[in-house]
């Protein structure tokens, strides 16, 4: 549990060095704003037309008495919107990444150039397409298993108890993992890490990952926060990757206590 404790600092520490940091603020805001827009306008619309749809799915069960009917139709709209903002959570950061890659890179770098004993940043020495290439095609990679888990996990909900209570607790840490797995792409793609191996990298330290990944998770869920809350969490993912490598950095306050050390998860 420790660990998951250290994963909660570097998300604060993150956002503290925004704060200290102003004017690179607004270098990570907008792409989160245009993204916001647009899966608003998406969720708008999965719920205007969520009764059209469910009736669709479920024509075996138009022959049911009126209470079972709006039961067992209501309960599907919830599970059906209930996954699509698990999809949102997850998809709203890669989205946003990729949107703004540029803006990302730049602000990652300052991160590291603030840590740097040297003042210097790792650089992939990749052109903008290619990077925006890789990017891409890794956010596919997660994208991928997120459906996966997401459907198996709507599929689960079904179950009396278990799908009312640790279902949702396994969809925020499974959540939290890939929020995660996509932030510190930012730094980690940098140098030159591939997808594979950085799955390898905080599947060994998952505790830290969920840490990190779960508590911005539940702060996705209110309305607006992710945009707001976006460039501290890069600024804090880069921190967390720079341990993770054990790269040396400038030490701070609390230093001691964030760096990462091995612990059982």
């Amino acid at each position: 549990m420790r660990d998951f404790g250290v994963g909660f600092k570097y998300l604060a520490k993150g956002q503290q060095w925004m704060a200290q940091h102003g004017r690179s603020y607004g270098l990570g805001l907008l792409p989160g704003l245009v993204t916001l827009v647009l899966y608003v306008g998406a969720l708008v619309g999965l719920i205007a037309w969520s009764d059209d749809f469910v009736a669709w799915a479920t024509p075996f069960a138009d022959g049911w008495g009126d209470t079972w009917l709006t039961l067992f139709r209501g309960v599907l709209r919830v599970l059906l919107f209930a996954l699509a903002l698990f999809l949102a959570v997850i998809t709203f950061t890669a989205v946003t990444l990729l949107v703004g890659q540029p803006f990302y890179e730049a602000l990652s770098e300052r991160v590291d150039r603030s840590r740097s004993h040297d003042g210097t940043a790792p650089e992939s020495g990749l052109p903008l397409l290619r990077e925006l290439w890789i990017s891409a095609r890794d956010s596919v990679r997660v994208l991928v298993r997120v459906l996966f888990y997401g459907i198996l996990l709507f599929a689960c909900g079904f179950i009396p108890v278990i799908g009312q209570t640790v279902v949702p607790v396994i969809g925020f840490c499974v959540s939290g993992f890939f929020l995660t797995e996509e932030l510190t792409a930012v730094a980690l793609q940098r140098r030159g890490i591939e997808f594979k191996e950085r799955l390898a990298l905080l599947r060994g330290r998952r505790s830290l990952v969920l840490g990190f990944g779960v508590p911005l998770t539940l702060a996705y869920l209110v309305p607006f926060v992710a945009v707001f809350l976006m460039p501290g969490a890069v600024a804090g993912a880069t921190l967390m990757a720079r341990d993770l490598l054990e790269e040396p950095s400038i030490d701070d306050e609390d230093s001691d206590d964030t760096r990462t050390s091995p612990a059982t998860t």
